[in-house]
C-alpha cells in the first residue's frame, strides 16, 4: 500500500540568468487547487513587470493530479520543463511557478527548456525535502471482555490513541497512524470477539 511521498516542507526559491534574463523559481507545498491559486496570485502581485509567469504542479500520494502552464511561452519550453524537474525529484504536493524577467535577446527553444528546468531545479536544491505519509483515523468499540486484548495491542504498535471513552457496556478508542499501520492494526482487530471497527482517510 503507498502511503507516503516526498514533499517540501516550506517555500524556497533560486534563480538563473541567461543572456540578460532573469528566471526566478518558486516552490510552494501545497495540497490542493485552491492553495495553488492562491500562490499563483501572491506571485503574480509581487512580479506584475515579468514577462511570464510559468508553472507546474504535482498532487497526492499516487501523483495522477499534476498540470503544466507556458503563459505565453512557446508550446512546452516552459511549464513541461519544470515539471519534469519536480518528477525528476519524485515530488508531490509542490507547485513551482518561474517567473522571467526578459533580457531582449531571444533564447531558442533549447535555451528556454534549459532555462526553466534549471531555475525549477535550483528551487529545489535550495527546498527542504521531508517524507509525507497519508494518515488515517480508525474509531473502534469494544465490549469489556476485549478490553485487555484490545489494550495489549494498542500498547505495542506505532499507533497514537488519540481517545477513550469507557462506556457502561463498552469502551471506544480512537487511533490515528499512517495508512499501511491502521491497516495492521485492522486486521489483528478483526481476529477478536465483540469488537467493531470504522475508519477514515485524513485529507
Amino acid at each position: 500500500m503507498q502511503d507516503e511521498y516526498l514533499s517540501i516542507r516550506k517555500p524556497a526559491s533560486g534563480e538563473l540568468k541567461d543572456r540578460g534574463s532573469r528566471f526566478i523559481a518558486f516552490a510552494f507545498p501545497v495540497k490542493n487547487e485552491e492553495e495553488i491559486e492562491g500562490a499563483l496570485s501572491k506571485i503574480r502581485s509581487r512580479h506584475p513587470k515579468a514577462r511570464h509567469h510559468c508553472y507546474a504542479w504535482r498532487l497526492g500520494v499516487d501523483q495522477n493530479l499534476y498540470r503544466s502552464n507556458d503563459d505565453g511561452e512557446p508550446s512546452g519550453t516552459a511549464g513541461r520543463p519544470i515539471l519534469a524537474q519536480i518528477d525528476k525529484a519524485s515530488l508531490s504536493d509542490i507547485l513551482i511557478v518561474v517567473v522571467r524577467y526578459f533580457g531582449g535577446t531571444l533564447l531558442g527553444r533549447g535555451g528556454l527548456i534549459r532555462a526553466y528546468g534549471g531555475a525549477a531545479a535550483l528551487a529545489i536544491a535550495h527546498a527542504e525535502i521531508y517524507t509525507s505519509y497519508v494518515e488515517e483515523e480508525l474509531e473502534l468499540k469494544c465490549k469489556y471482555a476485549a478490553v485487555n486484548e484490545v489494550l495489549d495491542l494498542l500498547k505495542n504498535g506505532p499507533w497514537q490513541v488519540r481517545e477513550e471513552e469507557y462506556g457502561d457496556e463498552e469502551v471506544r478508542f480512537r487511533i490515528r497512524a499512517r495508512k499501511s499501520w491502521i491497516e495492521e492494526l485492522r486486521g489483528k482487530l478483526m481476529k477478536l470477539q465483540g469488537v467493531s471497527i470504522m475508519s477514515k482517510d485524513l485529507k
